[in-house]
């Protein structure tokens, strides 16, 4: 059964590929580039066609992903400064200063964008780099005018491309991000399987369950600008429609229901590793995990998702082992330690039962019945408006924007001058380099330039041993459609690849337009490495922007958001209303902070080691805040799920206030920086009533304190932290 599986997953693997957006961006990026060119070398004029592909090029920087609008409104903004600034680059390249000043001033401005999003810093992006191909391009003024309207008609050539290929399955982008999103959570229960495995490493898991969980809220964040900000999909409201919005809002409660799924595994490890039912939850969870990847796929092919094998059998098995366990109670397999297996067995079934519901709603008749929702989804994404205030509030050192964008100014003139000192041909790529690895903190700047080099040298290599052994036209032709497609299709996500398959095919380009191949590439390789160690330098040394200074605001907003979801999570227990949009938005806060926490302390592992203050601390705090996101996730579950029933919540609800005071303090030792420790004590439940406790009134006090026992431990951390 292993063996085959292993046999079928990279199948599966290379066919979901295919059906996903990077290789139909790929495809079409590659379609919108290369076409002009081909039409206009059909008829003797492959100079023009290569002008109207260059714009084409530049415009697709900016169609990432996301609502067709905000695409559309992007490449039109592009094509319009593409146009104005290869006009005032041609009318001024003749002069080295003038070109030079010009170069600074739209560095720092179109880096300021940055302020607006990655989609506005990919038009600046854009911008740059037309600017970047045209300084060396000396023509007569009329010529330059000719040119500038070639780059116009390409632009609109490329817009007009996306736009047709969007409205004729204006749904596919919206599967293709759900389905990456369940990828994701599919492989976060993987990570949450080990676990339950023997002589499992919990600090490597820890980490790996972090970083998976930044990239589970990524691609939900892409699905929900798609989606929520998508007219056909939120206001239309067609089966279509509806049913993508049901999917992707079961698996965010499917991703809480797995989030819950956290206990104390040593422990467990300790009561029942000899009786070996933790390896048995371990392959029902992996089973669930092969059942998400089926939906993620149908939801790409068009197929319909089917549970994973034997897996209702498992459970059943899985029941059994549990009764038995309960019919011979020791002090080895204690009652905590059974209700915790019954609990996580429950969570289980509930999570296989949401998938059930997901397959089902595949059925075009029960697509038809699903009603439109009642939440305001308009709250669930965040709108960044372009205003002059915001800009103008930047402008000053204490902001990290305003510091990179002078840094890029400043290393683009730097590179400028270089190229001009240097008799290369194509000393341009000096500051292409430069463009692309400029990132506003250091650790992406690292990661990026080493991705270059690697890609660069690698592809430079592959691209002269093709062009050594290969002769043939036709051949090289369509080994250039390869590598371009492939480097197209992995831009957004591998880097490293996408240079990789990048470097060879602009190579096979200069070989048919008849210049020195070999030289080229040595000439590449130059450039690149100048370019790297410019900007690494500059990034390090040059108004750096490091970590440690966001890290006192993204712990405060971690400490907030638990402490709002908690708030939320008890409104359950403690009020009769409940507000879902409250308790949704606050759940998406926790998952948004927990990323942006995660994401900083991983990062922070790049920089230099004077620049990594409290990084034990810090690998603390993440897993402490990761606990109680889980702890508060389980305590939601156990009324909506397991509908679970405190008799006496009044003798509970002091640890609840108690929890908050916790985290309130937390916050406060952050930001007033306490000197003397504290001395705030955990308070324990009263039965007042003396009624006895039943099972369920065990675990939801069970799971009241082990939340204020996490956040206390949060309390005293945070005592330690002085930043």
């Amino acid at each position: 059964m292993l063996a085959l599986y292993m046999l079928n997953r990279p199948i599966r693997d290379t066919q979901d590929f295919l059906l996903s957006n990077y290789f139909a961006e790929g495809l079409r990026i590659t379609f919108g580039v290369l076409c002009p060119s081909l039409i206009m070398a059909h008829y003797g004029m492959l100079q023009y066609g290569m002008t109207l592909s260059l714009g084409a090029l530049c415009v697709s920087i900016v169609d990432s992903p996301g609502p067709i609008q905000h695409r559309r409104n992007a490449m039109f903004v592009t094509t319009a400064l593409l146009f104005l600034v290869s006009i005032i680059v041609g009318l001024t390249n003749k002069s080295d200063i003038f070109i030079g000043i010009l170069l600074v001033a739209f560095s720092f401005i179109f880096s300021m964008l940055f302020l607006y999003g990655a989609r506005a810093a990919a038009i600046g992006t854009s911008v740059l780099l037309i600017m970047i191909l045209s300084i060396d391009d000396v023509r007569p003024w009329q010529e330059v005018i000719f040119y500038s309207m070639l780059v116009f008609i390409g632009s609109i050539w490329y817009t007009s491309l996306s736009y047709i290929i969007y409205r004729l399955r204006p749904y596919r982008l919206a599967q293709q991000t759900l389905s990456d999103s369940i990828h994701e959570i599919a492989d976060f229960l993987r990570a949450k399987a080990k676990f339950y495995s023997q002589n499992t490493n919990y600090d490597k898991n820890y980490a790996e369950l972090l970083q998976l969980q930044v990239d589970v809220h990524q691609k939900q964040d892409e699905v929900r600008e798609v989606l929520f900000k998508t007219r056909e999909i939120v206001r239309e409201s067609t089966p279509q429609g509806r049913f993508l919005l049901i999917v992707f809002t079961d698996t965010v409660d499917l991703f809480e229901q797995v989030m819950s799924t956290y206990y104390n595994y040593k422990q467990l490890h300790q009561q029942f590793d000899e009786v070996g039912i933790l390896s048995h939850y371990e392959e029902a969870i992996n089973k669930i995990a092969d059942s998400l990847d089926d939906i993620a796929f149908a939801l790409k092919s068009g197929g319909i998702p089917t549970l994973s094998d034997n897996l209702e059998n498992d459970l059943a098995k899985l029941r059994q082992e549990i009764s038995d366990l309960e019919q011979h109670k020791s002090e080895q397999y204690n009652t905590l330690g059974i209700i915790a297996l019954r609990n996580i067995e429950v969570n289980i079934e509930n999570i296989v039962n949401r998938i059930k519901t997901i397959n089902k709603y595949f059925n075009k008749k029960e697509q038809r019945k699903i009603k439109k929702g009642d939440v305001d989804v308009g709250k669930f994404v965040t709108s960044q408006e372009i205003n002059i205030k915001l800009l103008i509030n930047n402008l000053t050192f204490s902001s990290s924007t305003f510091r990179h964008s002078i840094r890029v100014a400043i290393v683009m003139f730097v590179g400028f001058v270089v190229a001009r000192s240097l008799d290369f041909d194509h000393s341009y790529w000096i500051l292409l380099t430069i463009l692309v690895i400029s990132k506003p903190g250091f650790s992406l700047t690292k990661e990026r330039n080493y991705h270059r080099i690697i890609g660069t040298v690698v592809g430079a290599f592959i691209g002269m041993g093709v062009l050594h052994f290969v002769h043939d036209k036709n051949t090289l032709f369509t080994i250039l459609i390869v590598f371009m497609i492939a480097g197209y299709s992995f831009q957004r996500k591998n880097y490293v690849v996408s240079v990789l398959f990048m470097t060879p095919y602009i190579l096979i380009i200069f070989d048919f337009l008849g210049m020195g191949t070999m030289s080229l590439a040595r000439e590449r390789i130059y450039d690149t490495l100048i370019g790297s160690g410019i900007a690494f330098l500059a990034s390090y040394w040059l108004f750096p922007n490091w970590e440690h200074e966001k890290l006192k605001e993204a712990m405060t907003e971690m400490i907030k958001s638990n402490q709002w979801y908690f708030r939320e999570v008890t409104k359950l227990y403690f009020e009769k209303g409940f507000d879902l949009t409250n308790y949704k938005l606050a759940r998406k806060e926790v998952y948004v902070k927990t990323s942006n926490l995660a994401s900083m302390f991983q990062r922070m592992f790049s920089e230099p080691k004077s620049k990594q203050v409290y990084m034990k601390e810090m690998h603390q705090f993440t897993v402490l805040n990761h606990l109680l996101s889980s702890y508060i996730a389980s305590l939601s579950l156990y009324i909506k799920e397991h509908h679970f029933v405190c008799i006496n919540y009044q003798d509970i609800k002091p640890i609840a206030d108690n929890t908050i005071y916790l985290l309130e303090n937390s916050e406060d030792n952050l930001l007033k920086q306490v000197s003397e420790p504290s001395n705030v004590p955990l308070i324990r439940r009263k039965n007042a009533a003396g009624i006895p406790l039943s099972d369920t009134d065990i675990v939801i006090e069970e799971q009241f304190d082990l939340i204020q026992k996490v956040s206390y431990d949060i309390f005293k951390l945070t005592e330690k932290i002085k930043i």
